[in-house]
């Protein structure tokens, strides 16, 4: 077998190798009974073209609409593929629901400040040691009751309390509220509203937006 005769071999067994279909066998073993009996190249050429349109003919039906229904092929539910996602709001739509009406909160309130905090990963932990969907420092978490911070109920029901707290703290005031809520009421009360740092105000700003789209 010439060198070019084994290429145009080893081409032809991997083209058998992608299709299935009894043509396509037909043809191969024909091609593979030319090379080993010394026919010429040019015969097994003009059969490979033709085996390769085949293929392409077979790809093109395979990857039209509804093509994978005849294959046993379990698409990825759509459902579950979203759950996968860092979390979305829908995820937690009861907890917060709850938490909203036990602690008279609007219930976009919260779930904008857990938008902010975590983007609904209830994993979340920040380099100052807060944790879960609303952040909750261990020290607060414990006041609060919450045992496990990464459990999304008691860290919503949590997060939530602590921020009704602020929110009766200063009579309502959602914006001097979230400020609270994030630089602590001491540095609210000792500049008399929401404080001078930057990272607070861009924390307001934004949670207050989302909180009014």
């Amino acid at each position: 077998m010439k060198i070019q005769d084994f290429k145009t071999f080893m081409e032809l067994q991997a083209i058998q190798q992608f299709t299935n279909t009894n043509s396509s066998r037909s043809v191969f073993q024909d091609m593979l009974s030319e090379l080993v009996s010394g026919d010429a190249l040019e015969g097994t050429s003009q059969t490979l073209g033709s085996l390769l349109s085949n293929v392409e003919a077979e790809t093109k039906s395979f990857l039209q609409p509804g093509g994978l229904t005849s294959m046993n092929i379990n698409p990825i539910s759509t459902a579950h593929a979203n759950n996968q996602s860092s979390g979305t709001a829908t995820n937690y739509d009861h907890i917060i629901s709850q938490a909203a009406s036990l602690y008279n909160l609007p219930e976009k309130l919260i779930k904008s400040v857990i938008k902010q905090e975590s983007n609904f990963n209830p994993e979340a932990t920040s380099y100052a040691g807060a944790t879960g969907l609303m952040q909750l420092m261990p020290a607060t978490a414990k006041s609060l009751g919450v045992h496990d911070a990464t459990d999304p109920e008691q860290n919503i029901m949590g997060g939530s309390k602590y921020l009704s707290q602020m929110m009766t703290r200063y009579d309502g005031d959602i914006q001097v509220a979230l400020a609270a809520y994030n630089a602590g009421p001491g540095n609210v009360d000792k500049y008399n509203g929401i404080p001078p740092f930057k990272e607070t105000q861009n924390y307001v700003q934004k949670v207050y937006g989302t909180f009014l789209s």
